[in-house]
């Protein structure tokens, strides 16, 4: 088994039946000597940075209908919200003021906020904030309203593949299709997008076999950014009575993917640290990055619930900044504020 670990970190890639083996035959010895690996390899990628980033929730409206998520159409007892276009500037000026040099817009997939619009709101923040990253993460749109929000200047777009299984995304997302989600991110790419793909572990019906085809799927499609995150649970969802992921499963392929896709940013998600308070730390500890603390107003973040008992809900932006960056430093890592471009984007991005 340690034999395959050593293989992956000279060769950055396994055969699917030697992944699937692996995965299912993961002992603690093994265990330890990949976390070893993937944190050598992240070092020496990366060093001892960790970049933040603020997170911007702006709408918890949805049109899509996806089994596991608390936002989806079908949930009636969700609490909806929309920030206004100022609001959200004012979110980005507070956290300019506390250092952020990168803004993740995120909501669901809300047609409200037309394409005119979020260019408006995209060229307002390059003007104000020329020095900062813009990143979206607003779901699946046409390719020229992607084009748009480019030359607006929007410079990444977070969209996960989900799953790499057609078997498993069509039984999630039965309002989407498996090609068009592939497409979209082929498309983003295309256009110049810095792209981040990921995926969740744990999903119901997920196998070793579906983690190995996200693998060889992220090894094709080369993003900048992976996002990986155990599935929990929603209790207003048909999915709301099944078992969440585990910590030590998602470990697991958060260091996979860093030995895989070496130069990839790879967050270390809320969603790990809702499922242990140490979970975002141990993260780092195998791989990992990034962590992307909220910069949404207070009170609209419980609004925001894409499963059950989502932490940082109460923090204000500058208690919850302060506290990761204690977090991250008795780790025993360094917070990096700036841009944070992968190494794939840093010598192609363009300059403002």
């Amino acid at each position: 088994m340690k034999q395959l670990v050593h293989k992956l970190y000279a060769r950055r890639e396994l055969s699917k039946d030697e992944l699937v083996y692996l995965l299912g035959h993961m002992d603690v010895e093994t265990r330890g000597e990949l976390f070893r690996f993937a944190r050598l390899r992240r070092e020496e990628a990366y060093g001892n940075k960790v970049y933040m980033r603020g997170l911007i929730e702006f709408s918890s409206y949805c049109r899509q209908n996806c089994l596991y998520c608390g936002l989806r159409a079908g949930n009636r007892d969700a609490e909806r919200y929309r920030l206004s276009p100022e609001e959200i500037l004012e979110c980005c000026r507070e956290g300019y003021g506390l250092g952020f040099r990168t803004f993740v817009l995120q909501s669901g997939e809300d047609p409200w906020y037309t394409a005119d619009l979020l260019a408006a709101l995209i060229r307002e923040i390059k003007s104000e904030f020329p020095d900062a990253a813009i990143t979206l993460s607003i779901g699946e749109r046409e390719e020229e309203t992607y084009r748009l929000l480019y030359e607006a200047g929007a410079d990444r777009f977070l969209m996960r593949h989900e799953t790499a299984s057609r078997r498993l995304y069509q039984f999630l997302h039965p309002s989407m299709s498996f090609d068009h989600r592939r497409k979209c991110l082929e498309t983003l790419q295309s256009i110049g997008y810095q792209v981040g793909a990921g995926f969740m572990v744990g999903l119901p019906g997920q196998t070793a076999e579906d983690l190995a085809e996200d693998m060889n799927y992220l090894k094709t499609l080369n993003p900048d950014m992976i996002g990986i995150g155990p599935f929990i649970p929603h209790d207003r969802t048909p999915l709301g009575e099944a078992k969440a992921g585990s910590l030590e499963d998602t470990l697991i392929m958060v260091a996979l993917t860093r030995l895989y896709i070496p130069d990839a940013l790879i967050p270390a998600t809320t969603a790990l640290g809702t499922l242990n308070p140490e979970g975002r730390e141990l993260a780092l500890k195998v791989g990992a990055n990034v962590v992307m603390p909220n910069l949404s107003p207070v009170f609209v973040r419980q609004k925001y619930a894409l499963y059950n008992n989502k932490i940082c809900t109460g923090d204000e932006s500058a208690q919850c900044r302060h506290c990761l960056e204690l977090r991250i430093g008795a780790a025993g890592f360094s917070v990096d504020m700036g841009r944070g471009d992968s190494l794939k984007a840093a010598g192609t991005r363009r300059h403002a």
